[in-house]
């Protein structure tokens, strides 16, 4: 598997819910990097990872957590 990168919204408020989402991406396996931005509430996670294992794991500590909006080129879209 190549790497790739994940790109979710999550439903996240405060720092607790960014501790919270950076150990859930902590017990992935494969993760090369992630980045958490709790403004636009969006998570993205790159390594060799399953996007529905992601999600499952991220949506494990209660966030609402749903893919990304892609465009029509399946690119992830702007907030």
């Amino acid at each position: 598997m190549c790497a790739q990168t994940v790109v979710l919204k999550v439903a996240m408020t405060c720092e607790g819910c960014v501790g919270a989402v950076k150990r859930a991406i902590a017990k992935l396996n494969g993760v090369d990097s992630y980045n958490i931005d709790l403004k636009e509430q969006k998570v993205s996670v790159t390594g060799n990872v399953k996007p529905d294992e992601v999600l499952d794991r991220i949506s494990r500590t209660g966030k609402t957590t749903t893919f990304w909006p892609k465009d029509d080129k399946g690119e992830a879209v702007a907030a």
